[in-house]
């Protein structure tokens, strides 16, 4: 698989007024830049080419291809590296982020149905969703649906490192202030990845993109932290990644709770300050140190 990037900027400096109490001043901060990316796909099936345009998002410029990849994953339009020949932007010589454009080609011969992006039925949507159609099609797309979750055991201490680790690690976030992240660990504590986005969603994408491009998948016996709250269409990309564990510096949904027990996913919530909630523990984990 062949992917080009551009080069983006994901920070910008801009002029304000800082006022305390009765004073103020003039200042220069840093802001996340937020940018338009459409995804396209491109397949060509007994010679003939197609186009589609399958997403506009709002996201943090970067990752760009790891965004295209883990979308399409995760929304169950492929359900493997190797069914993608090249994801490029479209125009190399645009200097705009908000010009961009990138396209997933797809191999010869392989076109994925799209007519459910159309509704977009279970996947993030600002509209909401319907959690019985949304639960019953992760059922229906998810490639590790069958997957046997394998047990383990999760010391109480690794999990009150893993929102600092996050917090440093986060280099947009201390700049600004005003950015998303999802981290993936290993049982040890262990940062293996992390990316951040204006989109809490978009974030979560680039994660899996990323492992899905590094033969990573499925992330069983990892712990995936989502730097706010918790919600359906997270669990929902993370299950589509075989996550078996999920915790979360904010609070749950509803409908996410609904999901990872489905799922039988385990979801902490208020992961910080020595402290969380298990909201539901999955069969296959154990968390190990705690007073009964």
């Amino acid at each position: 698989m062949k992917s080009t990037v551009l080069q983006h900027i994901t920070i910008k400096n801009i002029d304000l007024v800082k006022v305390s109490d009765r004073s103020q001043e003039r200042i220069s901060d840093c802001i996340s830049v937020e940018e338009p990316l459409e995804i396209r796909i491109q397949t060509t099936v007994g010679g003939i080419t197609a186009h589609k345009n399958i997403s506009v998002t709002m996201r943090t410029p970067g990752h760009d291809a790891e965004l295209a990849t883990g979308f399409l994953f995760t929304e169950g339009l492929i359900s493997e590296a190797g069914q993608i020949k090249s994801v490029d932007h479209v125009d190399a010589l645009c200097t705009r982020n908000s010009d961009n454009i990138i396209l997933v080609e797809l191999c010869d011969g392989f076109a994925p149905e799209t007519n459910s992006l159309d509704r977009n039925f279970y996947s993030s949507s600002s509209c909401g969703v319907c959690g019985k159609g949304s639960i019953g099609a992760i059922k229906t797309v998810s490639i590790f649906k069958e997957l046997v979750a394998e047990p383990f055991t999760l010391n109480y201490e690794v999990l009150y490192t893993l929102s600092d680790q996050l917090r440093a690690a986060q280099g947009n976030f201390s700049a600004t202030g005003g950015i998303h992240a999802a981290g993936l660990f290993d049982l040890n504590g262990q940062l293996i990845a992390l990316r951040e986005d204006i989109g809490r969603h978009n974030a979560l994408d680039k994660l899996i993109g990323h492992a899905l491009m590094n033969g990573l998948l499925p992330l069983q016996k990892t712990i995936l932290l989502l730097s706010g709250r918790a919600s359906f269409e997270l669990v929902q990309k993370a299950a589509m990644a075989g996550i078996s564990c999920i915790a979360a510096i904010g609070a749950p949904s509803s409908l996410a709770i609904e999901l990872a027990e489905e799922f039988d996913i385990s979801l902490l919530g208020f992961l910080r300050d020595h402290r969380f909630n298990i909201y539901h523990q999955g069969n296959n984990m154990t968390i190990g140190g705690l007073i009964p």
